[in-house]
């Protein structure tokens, strides 16, 4: 699943949930490659009722295959964040919880950024964009490494549920862990970052 230069993000459709889901689908053949799945514990949903998402702490898994509840689906990676006040810190771990990088949110940046780090602390991309279009750059340099672009999955959908869809395109044919970290910072501007509800 990780050398792919598309993937298509589509979230669960849920009314009051308190955990989000999303596919990982080929964009062209809509397969579906991964899921991403919000592990937290009953406590922290506890919090959210009385607090919200945003500043509390949250655990992504994405699982590699297609069927939801096949026992052998292996986790491919995760996302965690702890309590986030000013500029979030994400930890992307290996199936057994060994640091692959993170993503640290910038200080003062007028349309909300961030950098992906490998976990020897080289930065490997900027990720900078529009948060209310739905549009972001992966660069590193001058270099465009791949895009996220929000698509609409129909307006009536859009309109009455928080559920999004979007394109994380990635240019080239990077290696596997570099793929894997840009594919975690696109999966984590609508998990754990930019989520507010």
């Amino acid at each position: 699943m990780l050398n792919r230069q598309a993937y298509f993000i589509r979230e669960h459709v849920g009314l009051l949930k308190l955990t989000d889901a999303y596919d990982i689908l080929d964009p062209v053949s809509k397969t579906k490659l991964g899921e991403a799945r919000e592990e937290i514990s009953g406590l922290v949903k506890f919090f959210r009722l009385l607090l919200g998402k945003a500043l509390l702490p949250t655990r992504v898994a994405v699982y590699e295959g297609g069927e939801p509840a096949a026992a052998d689906r292996r986790v491919l990676f995760s996302l965690r964040r702890g309590v986030a006040l000013f500029r979030p810190r994400v930890e992307i771990l290996d199936a057994h919880g060994a640091s692959l990088g993170y993503l640290q949110a910038m200080a003062f940046s007028l349309g909300g950024a961030f950098r992906v780090f490998t976990a020897d602390n080289q930065e490997v991309a900027l990720v900078q964009g529009d948060w209310k279009g739905w549009n972001f750059r992966f660069l590193s340099g001058q270099t465009e490494l791949g895009v996220i672009t929000k698509k609409w999955a129909g307006l009536g959908k859009e309109l009455f549920t928080t559920a999004d869809s979007y394109m994380i395109s990635i240019n080239g044919t990077p290696a596997p862990e570099i793929n894997l970290l840009l594919l975690a910072a696109g999966l984590a501007i609508d998990t754990v970052l930019k989520e507010k509800d």
